[in-house]
């Protein structure tokens, strides 16, 4: 955490030049202001304000940096590439070898990572940030697996006139499935069970 100590004739003044020290813009930085400006008489007695700014973490890069330490305390090299779609929404692409273990069966491995990536993120995060932890295309294959799968169970619950029940999986491929069998009115969908054991099941409509 980097932090400076200014001053000048007003504390606009110190903190413009803390601001121009660090790079940085006022959102990035907290300020503390240790003494305020006195004019003095005449001149005399005249002190400067005096602060304080700190240079707040950037909960992304925070997280990254937890995440390639993670990585690589598994003998995995990576390169991690981000990309900030918004204020809320990062994406991460994993490249490098041996990328299978960092995907596990069934993405696993790289769901784990994400949950925690996300952790670290919006633990040093003032507003709720989503990082998506991708790897070799990992989730776009999976989702098309998912579409497949959920459109088989679908036809197979509809034929059966029985509800089925889906493997658990995490929030965002339960939604998937919600999406794809949304418009098939012959059938409805539901979350059930606790996290992270959550899961679909396909109902017929009666």
């Amino acid at each position: 955490m980097r932090e400076v100590i200014k001053n000048g004739k007003s504390i606009d003044e110190a903190i413009e030049q803390a601001l121009e020290e660090l790079h940085a813009t006022l959102d990035q930085v907290t300020i503390d202001v240790l003494e305020e400006p006195k004019r003095g008489l005449l001149g005399i007695g005249a002190k400067p304000a005096i602060v304080k700014v700190i240079l707040k973490e950037n909960p992304i890069e925070k997280a990254i940096n937890y995440l390639r330490d993670i990585v690589e305390k598994m003998g995995v090299i990576v390169e991690i590439k981000a990309t900030q779609h918004d204020e809320r929404n990062v994406e991460c692409q994993l490249t490098g070898d041996d990328l299978a273990l960092l995907i596990g069966k069934r993405g696993h491995t790289l769901n784990a990572l994400q949950y925690l990536t996300n952790l670290v993120a919006n633990k040093h995060s003032d507003h709720k940030l989503k990082i998506v932890l991708d790897a070799e295309n990992y989730r776009a294959r999976r989702k098309e697996s998912l579409e497949i799968l959920a459109e088989r169970m679908a036809h197979k619950a509809v034929r059966n006139r029985r509800k089925v029940k889906l493997d658990p999986m995490p929030a965002y491929e339960r939604k998937i499935v919600h999406t794809v069998l949304q418009p098939n009115r012959h059938i409805k969908t539901a979350s059930e069970g606790e996290e992270p054991h959550r899961y679909v099941t396909i109902s017929p409509e009666s």
